[in-house]
Parts: structure tokens; sequence; C-alpha cells
């Protein structure tokens, strides 16, 4: 007699262990009393191809991508949204008959945290972005896709900042960490995606004096949930938004592809995921 198997996804990564995901995406089973699992796969790059061949025969729905495979999954899927090819990464896969599908949801994950958080963003008209990584790219493609008319990447490495410029046709301004101050008096929304104030790293230094009134501070970083970045804008009197709903929104659409079900980000869901953070 066959066994049906239970809906399972998986979060893949090089390391893992660290994901908050598992905890995330069990939540939502609970809370609909769904039967099914999801799981850590630690692949390492050169097992990367044959690991995603095989998710179906696995009795894997899907599952997250984080780093550092966002890329290297992209030539794996069947079919990419518009979102995943102009962002360059995927972090959401799903099958749809045999078809591997693949998505970028960090995008939408930005723009629901700021929703909830400050609303107010959508009417910004500049914004910078801090670093010129994967989640910077999600994250001005959510900026374009609200209408904000001007953008600059700021980033240490211009090759790298350049590099997206060319990608989206110049679609925003590159500038370097020294002439960051020339910027930020008419910045209306800064997002830090660097890894600065994390945990162990340097702290984000910022000139204020040059900032204007109405600023919204974005920090993606979440551990730890108020960095000295954050503190420092409050200080000033600035609107904050802390990084951890981003994580949270980001993985909804996953749930929904694997599932069936819409799940919410609930205060319940954020405090379990701060518990585990420590």
């Amino acid at each position: 007699m066959n066994i049906p198997q239970i809906p399972r996804a998986c979060v893949i990564g090089w390391p893992v262990k660290h994901s908050r995901s598992p905890i995330i995406h069990n939540y939502w089973l609970k809370t609909f009393g769904l039967a099914g699992a999801y799981e850590l796969a630690e692949i390492e790059p050169e097992h990367l191809a044959a690991f995603v061949h095989s998710l179906p025969q696995k009795g894997y729905r899907g599952g997250n991508v984080t780093v550092p495979h966002k890329e290297e999954v992209l030539p794996l899927c069947d079919h990419l949204t518009a979102r995943a090819r102009a962002i360059g990464a995927v972090n959401t896969l799903w099958f749809e008959g045999d078809m591997l599908h693949g998505d970028n949801t960090d995008a939408l994950g930005f723009a629901a945290n700021l929703d909830d958080y400050a609303p107010e963003w959508r009417k910004a008209r500049r914004a910078m972005v801090l670093g010129a990584g994967g989640a910077a790219r999600a994250i001005v493609y959510a900026l374009r896709e609200a209408g904000i008319e001007q953008i600059v990447v700021v980033n240490r490495d211009q090759a790298r900042a350049q590099s997206l410029k060319t990608l989206w046709h110049g679609a925003f301004n590159v500038a370097d960490w020294a002439s960051l101050g020339d910027y930020l008096p008419e910045t209306d929304l800064l997002i830090n995606t660097t890894s600065l104030g994390m945990k162990g790293q340097p702290p984000l230094l910022l000139p204020w004096e040059t900032t204007r009134a109405g600023l919204i501070v974005h920090d993606i970083v979440y551990v730890p949930l108020e960095t000295d970045l954050l503190k420092a804008a409050r200080a000033h009197g600035y609107k904050t938004v802390e990084g951890l709903g981003m994580l949270l929104h980001q993985a909804a659409p996953g749930f929904a592809h694997w599932f069936g079900r819409t799940p919410q980000v609930t205060a319940e869901l954020r405090q379990l995921v701060l518990d585990a953070i420590g």
C-alpha cells in the first residue's frame, strides 16, 4: 500500500543551520493545522544542481534558496518570474506540473515591511541604498516598482555598483562612500543593506548633520534588531524600520505555493522568531 507523503519544502544553503525559515513555516503549518514539513537542506555548491533536480524524487514541492546559491540556481529553473530575472537571483522555488519555477520575494518582503511600519515611504522622491549586494538588487527593484524618482546606490566597491547600473540601464545613480554626505541632504528614504552594524561588525556611521527632516531609515539587519544606525536615527527624531519584517514577509509567497494557504505575518510569529534569535 502506498502511503501518501506529506507536503514538504526546505531551505537550501551552505551553511544553513542558522536559518530561521523553519521557525516561520512550521509556525504557519501549525496555525493552519496542516500536515507538512519544512526542513533544512545544507548543500555544498558543487552538489546544488543535482539536489535541485532531485527535489521531486525527495518529496519536496519546492523550497527557499539562500546564500551562496541564489544566483547559481537561476539556470536550473524552467521558468523565472520577471522579478527574478530583473534582480538576477532566486530565493523561492516551486513546481507547477514538472516545471520548476523561480521567484525573488525579497523585494515583496521589503515593500511589505515598510508598508507595515512606515507606509509614507511610497511618497518618497529620493532614496539612498547603502550596499550593492543581492539584497540591494531586490530593494532597488522594489523602489523602482514603487515609482521612487531618484535612487542612489552607495558602495565602497564601485565596480560592483556600476555593474548593477549597467544591468538596469542607468536606472539609478552610483556614489562612493566618501561622497555619501553629498546625497544625504536630499534623501527621503535611507536603506542599509550592508553588514555594518551587525553583531560582530563595525558600526555604520553617518554624517547626521547633513540629513533632512522627515527622513525614514530602514536597516535590513535584524541581529541585533535595533542597530546603532536605528538608535541614532531615532535620537534625531526620524521614523525607523528594522529588518525582521522583511524576513517574515518574504516567506509568505513560498508557503502559499507549497502548502496552498496564504499566511499572515502576526505579532505572535514575530515574537517567536525574536525569542529564537535571543
